[in-house]
């Protein structure tokens, strides 16, 4: 939501009726020390990364619904919220920061909340208002996340008393103007049930054939495009070892031009090197016969 924000010497009131001016994050020393500490860890856009992709996958469980998509309508709203309550715990325990009740956690000693959506905005419930957060967003569609640090005083958030919960979002231009980026904004790892179209979908999950068809659908549908393990217990969701499946879906790929290179076998990880691609041990990958495809920029290739 767009608004003027105050600016800094503008008075706000916190929830305890105390009155306070407003500061420019470099002069909030709590702010400041806070991250300090955050950017002494390495690889920092790496850690939240981490800890989005496996807050989404939980809620996504594919092996157990064959969800793939956090946008679908298969995902209710109430998920969708579910994926910011699971963040708090996956980002504090790869920061190695305690878990608390109220606020979520503390950082050198200064009380930080941790907030997460996957919409717009945050709900900043009463609370953490005039706090500090660590505000995450997750853009589904796009596949990425972004993280700021910011005291979300009670003036740069709109709503009035907000909803039942007493919970405000934060203005638009408060946010662009105080809160500090923790990193550039950076790419979720994509899952590459995505990339099929709607033929490719009604295909791979078609619920009247057999997994190992469904599976050669898969990959032949992709080629050059690495299958990591979920991504086929999302395929063959609710049935029994659905990799043994996959390896028995070789013969039909190959009748499609493709070999079906499996991760676990350190021979087909060397093809895979030879075809231009970094094959992990729980991948799989459909190349040409011939082998002499170089994958070209965009295709899918594990780290």
């Amino acid at each position: 939501m767009r608004g003027s924000a105050p600016g800094p010497g503008s008075p706000c009131t916190n929830v305890k009726g105390e009155p306070h001016a407003l500061e420019l994050p470099g002069s909030d020393i709590e702010l400041r020390t806070v991250l300090e500490e955050l950017r002494r860890k390495r690889e920092i856009r790496r850690i939240f990364g981490a800890a989005v992709q496996s807050s989404v996958d939980y809620v996504l469980d594919g092996a157990r619904t064959g969800r793939f998509d956090l946008s679908s309508p298969l995902v209710d709203s109430d998920e969708r919220r579910t994926v910011g309550t699971k963040l708090q715990y996956h980002l504090l325990d790869a920061l190695g920061l305690p878990k608390l009740r109220s606020p979520d956690t503390c950082i050198a000693g200064v009380p930080v909340d941790v907030k997460g959506t996957v919409g717009k905005n945050w709900s900043i419930p009463r609370e953490a208002q005039c706090e500090l957060c660590i505000l995450v967003k997750i853009d589904a569609q796009r596949d990425t996340h972004s993280a700021w640090l910011m005291r979300t005083h009670r003036v740069w958030l709109y709503g009035g008393q907000g909803n039942r919960d007493q919970k405000r979002g934060i203005i638009t231009e408060a946010l662009k103007q105080y809160a500090v980026p923790l990193y550039p904004e950076a790419s979720l790892t994509r899952n590459p049930l995505r990339l099929l179209d709607a033929a490719g979908v009604a295909a791979v999950f078609d619920p009247h054939a057999g997994l190992v068809t469904r599976l050669a659908e898969l990959f032949t549908r992709l080629p050059n495009t690495v299958f990591a393990r979920d991504v086929i217990a999302t395929v063959g969701f609710q049935l029994d070892d659905p990799l043994r499946r996959a390896r028995q879906a070789k013969e039909r790929v190959k009748s499609a031009g493709l070999e079906l290179l499996v991760g676990q076998w350190v021979q087909d990880r060397k093809r895979a090197s030879l075809a231009g691609f970094n094959l992990p041990k729980d991948g799989w990958v459909a190349v040409p016969l011939d082998r002499r495809h170089s994958p070209s920029p965009g295709e899918l290739i594990d780290p």
